[in-house]
């Protein structure tokens, strides 16, 4: 009887354990899921001739990529916070359409500045579905901290996040964003955005026109 009860209580306590252990090994690792993104972005930057690219269509090759790894949509609706509730499918697709190319041209045009450096992957911490992936941008003398932070979204991490030097990319415009719905309403700051990438294309013309006179 008492063999027969410690049996019973061995296979309880078996797939109790079970479910826990199969989640932890099934977790993907997020830092080994960015290393082939970070490699790839490094290439296609390795490889560029911005010089030779005016309208930047380098810049839409690295957010094609991008798409890989980061949920552009998420992002957009973090940076809107309530307002994002109140949209449609067709205009929340329309308003992460237009913060990526905001994106494409505020960050990622200034990537031509790139000169060799390297990502350097520190450390990570998950907790649940989040985790931030802690990597060092460096060029052999100086160095800047960028942590990624992530979502589980099925088998894969994406970020929704970027902290550069302690400072959030989606916290920043979320505030920016919050001031101009307050004052224009929705309609007020689609405006302003369009007229900030409109302003920054231009000005990407500008600086290629003059560097080839």
């Amino acid at each position: 009887m008492k063999k027969k009860l410690f049996v019973q209580i061995t296979l309880a306590c078996f797939f109790l354990v079970l479910p826990l252990v199969s989640h932890s090994v099934q977790r993907p690792d997020p830092t080994e899921q960015m290393k082939p993104f970070v490699r790839k972005v490094m290439k296609i930057l390795k490889n560029a001739d911005f010089k030779a690219d005016p309208k930047c269509i380098i810049c839409q090759r690295l957010i094609d990529v991008s798409r890989e790894r980061f949920d552009f949509n998420e992002m957009s609706k973090r940076v809107l916070g309530r307002t994002w509730r109140k949209l449609n499918k067709e205009e929340r697709d329309n308003f992460a359409d237009l913060f990526t190319r905001l994106l494409q041209y505020a960050y990622i045009g200034k990537l031509e500045k790139y000169t060799g450096q390297k990502v350097i992957f520190k450390s990570e911490r998950i907790r649940g579905k989040r985790a931030e992936v802690q990597t060092e941008l460096s060029d052999g003398q100086q160095s800047v901290a960028v942590s990624y932070i992530m979502l589980l979204e099925g088998d894969q991490w994406m970020i929704y996040d970027v902290i550069i030097e302690g400072v959030s990319l989606v916290r920043n415009y979320m505030e920016q964003f919050k001031e101009i719905l307050r004052k224009e309403k929705y309609s007020g700051l689609v405006t302003q955005i369009e007229k900030k990438v409109k302003q920054l294309e231009e000005e990407r013309k500008q600086r290629f026109s003059q560097k080839n006179k």
